[in-house]
């Protein structure tokens, strides 16, 4: 995966003398930001960037092969501009309808208004850098089809984008790119993703609205997971409302999923008793599951339909993990529970989610500690515990006052539990044991005794 990185353009030198910078810097600051930020969402960087500034060379061959090929021409005044009407009906591949031009200055030296800048010439106190048309840099979209080209040759299999890139930019690339390479078809897919809205407004989130809130900022409350569910039970097409009740729901599911991942392990290590499992039912579903992801993604990514078939598998899981007080006897079903866990767990980890336990949060030392200690606490509380709920009075009348004699010896355990529990630290009490999660603080449950 190619990450082309545009280094050089109108806003980035306007900012730029407004802060009194060069505007190599000021883009250098703004794509190690986003860098960080990527990174803290959990994305995986591409395979390599490409900067424009970096490219001029190539960028400029480039339009000398658009030329020469008759699609292009220069003026008087140093810009190149592409000949739209050289493409014929070849141009709109993506909108269908092409939207007629803009309004052109007076001064204009385009041969007709739809034709777009390959090459601008310099203006005073710009970046600018020699070329065969005098000094200039490149247009918006040239930097992208040279920088594709000079990776992936003259054909591009997935190229992604905002739904407001369709038009002119992919279009405009799209023009140059079977210009330059003479070919009938240079891209075979263009996903455009939608975008990120404040609920109950149509305007996009984005700095010059003023209406965002940074990625730091979201990540005090919510975590990464968090913001990938939230993601995907939308269409990657489909703008997104952002509000903390959207966000709230995301958290919420992703802690159904992990509280039933746990249970589930429990009930595989004879720590949850549960009456007799319908496993066949299971087996069944978890089949209907898989099937039912596959085909949802394979229907142009439809994740929110993957999720929803991956909630419903683990509703019917928590059907059946009923707990009981006591062994119901008769066979346990570990192998189906370990089919599902296992297969949700690689669902989630494929789309970047993780839900591993508490042994993996981490590898450094003072969380091995504190894992030892929380191990020691919750093997204390539980001997204690089972102290309390112990019965070995002769007479029911003196069984029920042992009962209430040590009913602070209950409590206590039960405040322990809630104290923890704001501490991200989550204990279960089942039949026989008590187990617990380390939680990350954004997703954790805050309710009183979870």
């Amino acid at each position: 995966m190619v990450m082309g990185i545009t280094d050089v353009d109108d806003k980035i030198i306007h900012r730029a003398s407004e802060m009194n910078m060069s505007p190599a810097s000021l883009a250098n600051l703004y794509e190690e930001e986003f860098k960080q930020d990527m990174a803290a969402l959990k994305v995986l960087p591409p395979t390599v960037y490409v900067r424009v500034t970096e490219t001029i060379p190539q960028i400029i061959s480039f339009i000398e092969g658009i030329i020469a090929n008759g699609h292009a021409y220069s003026t008087a005044q140093g810009n190149v501009y592409f000949d739209l009407q050289s493409r014929g009906d070849k141009y709109g591949k993506l909108v269908g309808v092409v939207p007629g031009p803009l309004g052109e200055p007076v001064d204009s030296d385009k041969r007709h208004a739809s034709d777009f800048a390959l090459w601008k010439a310099a203006k005073p106190q710009e970046v600018f850098w020699a070329s065969p048309w005098g000094k200039g840099r490149p247009g918006w979209h040239i930097e992208c089809s040279t920088i594709s080209s000079l990776v992936f040759g003259s054909q591009l299999d997935i190229h992604s984008g905002g739904v407001d890139l369709a038009f002119p930019h992919h279009e405009n690339e799209i023009a140059q790119c079977e210009a330059f390479h003479q070919c009938k078809q240079w891209g075979n897919y263009f996903l455009h993703s939608g975008h990120l809205h404040v609920k109950g407004k149509e305007e996009k989130m984005s700095k010059s609205l003023k209406n965002y809130i940074t990625i730091k900022d979201f990540l005090k409350t919510f975590s990464p997971d968090v913001f990938r569910l939230f993601c995907m039970r939308s269409s990657y097409r489909a703008a997104i409302d952002y509000s903390d009740g959207t966000m709230l729901e995301a958290k919420h599911l992703l802690l159904v999923v992990a509280a039933f991942v746990e249970d589930a392990r429990a009930y595989m290590k004879g720590q949850l008793v549960c009456g007799p499992i319908r496993d066949d039912v299971l087996w069944e579903r978890l089949c209907h599951t898989q099937e039912a992801v596959k085909a949802a993604l394979a229907d142009d990514f439809n994740t929110p339909a993957a999720v929803d078939a991956i909630m419903d598998l683990i509703h019917h899981g928590n059907r059946q993990l009923k707990a009981r007080t006591k062994e119901p006897g008769g066979p346990r079903s570990p192998a189906v529970f370990g089919s599902i866990v296992s297969y949700i767990k690689q669902f989630f980890e494929t789309v970047g989610i993780s839900l591993a336990d508490r042994q993996l949060v981490s590898e450094d030392s003072s969380r091995a500690t504190l894992h030892s200690v929380v191990e020691e606490l919750v093997r204390f509380r539980l001997k204690v515990r089972q102290f309390a709920l112990a019965t070995e009075a002769a007479t029911r009348e003196a069984g029920r006052q042992q009962l209430l004699d040590r009913q602070p010896l209950l409590e206590a355990c039960d405040t322990l539990r809630q104290d923890l529990a704001a501490h991200g630290i989550s204990i279960k009490d089942r039949s026989s044991t008590s187990t617990w999660e380390l939680l990350d603080h954004r997703t954790q449950d805050h309710k009183p005794g979870s």
